[in-house]
């Protein structure tokens, strides 16, 4: 047995083990592979197979899933030695709505909770019939495959409604949830040209209700290739005014139901996400139809043991790509709970009161509102009754180690925590959980199968425990068909391939976390993410990852978060950290030494912060990342593009000409 510095936090039971999707789907390739497969319960050498075997894998992928739609066994991938250029199923025709609307007609396919205590479900039979309304109407906008439909619209039932609408067409959906700005939007969506507009009129947040009635007006206005605004009465205090020349949602349901979906190639796009375009025009990142689906089948079905008994919730809104994937899990015929508010309105349980009314089996969020909950004291587990309560997940930013230990102990002790990672760039993970695996605190518990994960060095050569950059050295289906308006693939090779030549380069700070095989535990390679890359602090040449300095100050009771950058100073680099405090609590110098303290004893001296500085609030992204690239820019006197991509840009001003910095 490991000591316990090393013993992982949680186990899988025998039962879970025998039941998983992944033993079933291990089984099925036993039978069309008896002489090619390792022993079932040996994730790494499953993993080592299917990167070996990407047509076999991706094949059975598609058989033991039953996706609709045609292919042709001889022809899984072509060019695959290309990255890019690799294509996947080529010839193969298939419809992303019809594979998400397969579930039990009377089965509940979607519940919707608003913070302001409103709520509606759906059944796959309803689901399917409103879609289908509704995607008569776009045809009769003259939406058809290949056109863009936006949706300016909060997480719920009128959302997936419209993109499985969108996807019967063969159409691409693409959405901003309406706290963007309305510059923000529109640098978002002027760059697609929607031929339609599905838009809401307003919603609600902490208590407050937002009208935004106007900043749709001004996107009607801006987009000249808008055939049809449709409008949905989201808000009954904001109404939209009599007479204007839009579509009412009830008015856009009442055509007959279209008994067809449209089928059309593997790679014909499907979605079009953002980057947050803090550092420029927000890259439109386009991802395919036949790569979605897999990927995200793969995920939800092999990673974490979704099937059509599980009721699924991720904390998201239509502008973060887990909404994608959140709806993914219909196609495996799941009950999935959406929600639209403040996760801590109207009060700091609310969504652990969801979990409990829903009998929700999969719980989702960020890193940060975990931590947020353990600062307000949260205890779940004893205060809610999470029977049903299997898989935690968590994304957007490194889970501390600190948060591992408070799920555990006070949401649920037996669960699968599993901390994903990937991105909008791949709409899915390079990295998550694992039904197979035990949980070491800390760690992402595995690569995804079918992805080449490596951690290589400056020189392009592979870290065994070293901190490096996260690298995928092989094709896999959900990589961007490419960005929109890029037609010779510059920028998109740019992005992705400029670092490391033929090699997918994700801009993660990460390391492989090997735990070799014992008598009661597998073998495992875990992972884990120290940051961004390119936020990587290099005082002295020393490379260290923001997210290890994070998981030492949250855990002082008076930080509610910090964010570091890198400050130029005197022919070096200096590691400067800003902390918003609780309410009512100034920093110290008794304070300030006990961060300084509590970083060189559980890191390194090169990890303390040469300056510490309390400021009232951190900006960060609409989906809740911190910006540490705009505060950098701020600190040294450049200019901070694209502000409206900001959730806070009044934030920024704490940053400005701070005389601290001075000297």
């Amino acid at each position: 047995m490991s000591d316990s510095a090393t013993a992982p936090l949680w186990r899988p039971s025998s039962q879970r083990l025998e039941h998983a999707n992944l033993t079933r789907f291990h089984a099925y390739l036993e039978q069309q592979y008896p002489d090619e497969l390792p022993v079932s319960g040996n994730y790494q050498a499953l993993h080592r197979w299917s990167v070996s075997n990407p047509e076999k894998f991706w094949q059975a992928i598609w058989q033991f899933h039953d996706v609709r739609g045609q292919f042709d066994p001889a022809q899984i991938l072509a060019d695959g030695d290309k990255m890019p250029g690799a294509r996947w199923f080529p010839g193969a025709t298939l419809n992303f709505a019809e594979n998400l609307l397969r579930g039990e007609p009377d089965a509940t396919a979607l519940v919707e909770q608003r913070e302001d205590g409103r709520g509606r479900s759906m059944s796959y039979g309803e689901l399917s019939d409103a879609s289908a309304r509704l995607a008569t109407t776009l045809a009769e906008a003259g939406v058809t495959a290949g056109d863009r439909v936006a949706g300016f619209i909060s997480n719920g039932l009128e959302a997936v409604i419209t993109m499985l609408a969108t996807a019967r067409l063969g159409a691409v959906w693409s959405s901003c949830s309406p706290d963007f700005g309305y510059q923000g939007v529109l640098d978002r969506f002027s760059q697609i040209r929607p031929k339609v507009l599905v838009a809401v009129n307003g919603y609600s947040y902490n208590g407050k209700t937002i009208d935004v009635r106007e900043r749709v007006q001004q996107l009607t206005g801006a987009l000249p290739d808008l055939a049809c605004c449709v409008t949905i009465d989201n808000q009954p205090e904001c109404p939209w005014p009599e007479g204007s020349d839009t579509l009412p949602w009830h008015l856009a349901l009442s055509r007959a139901p279209m008994s067809d979906f449209t089928p059309v190639a593997f790679d014909a796009p499907l979605y079009i996400l953002y980057s947050s375009g803090t550092t420029g025009a927000p890259k439109c990142i386009v991802h395919s139809v036949g790569g979605t689906l897999f990927q995200h089948i793969k995920e939800l079905s092999l990673h974490t043991d979704v099937t059509s008994k599980d009721v699924v919730f991720y904390y998201t809104t239509t502008g973060w790509m887990m909404w994608n994937w959140l709806v993914s899990g219909l196609a495996l015929g799941a009950t999935l709970v959406l929600f639209d508010g403040s996760p801590f309105a109207p009060t700091p349980e609310v969504l652990w009161q969801l979990a409990e009314e829903q009998g929700v089996t999969v719980f989702g969020a960020s890193a940060k509102y975990y931590a947020a909950c353990e600062k307000a004291g949260l205890t779940p587990g004893g205060s809610h009754d999470l029977k049903y309560l299997k898989t935690v997940l968590s994304t957007g930013s490194p889970l501390a180690q600190e948060s591992f230990d408070y799920i555990y102990r006070d949401i649920k002790q037996d669960l699968l925590l599993a901390s994903i990672s990937g991105g909008t760039d791949i709409v899915s993970c390079f990295a998550l959980g694992c039904p197979w695996l035990p949980v070491y605190r800390g760690e992402l518990q595995c690569a995804g199968l079918g992805m080449d994960v490596a951690v290589l060095d400056d020189q392009g050569q592979p870290c065994a425990t070293a901190k490096g950059e996260l690298v995928c050295r092989k094709p896999f289906p959900s990589m961007p068909i490419g960005f929109w308006n890029d037609p010779h693939g510059e920028r998109y090779r740019s992005a992705y391939f400029s670092r490391f030549a033929g090699l997918w380069a994700q801009g993660d700070f990460a390391q492989l976390c090997p735990h070799p095989a014992s008598v009661e535990l597998p073998a495992q390679q875990g992972l884990m993410i120290h940051g961004r890359a390119d936020a990587v602090l290099n005082p002295g040449g020393v490379r260290i990852g923001t997210a290890e300095i994070y998981r030492q100050v949250e855990t002082i009771d008076s930080v509610l978060e910090g964010l570091a950058i890198g400050q130029q100073w005197q022919d070096d680099v200096r590691v400067v950290l800003f902390v918003r405090l609780r309410e009512g609590i100034t920093l110290t110098p008794e304070l300030a030494q006990q961060i300084r303290h509590t970083i060189r004893a559980n890191t390194t001296p090169r990890h303390v912060p040469a300056k510490i500085i309390q400021v009232a609030d951190i900006p960060r992204t609409l989906s809740g990342k911190i910006v540490e690239l705009a505060v950098r820019n701020v600190v040294h006197g450049e200019t901070v593009k694209n502000q409206d991509a900001l959730a806070n840009p009044e934030a920024l001003a704490y940053f400005s000409n701070l005389p601290e910095l001075a000297n």
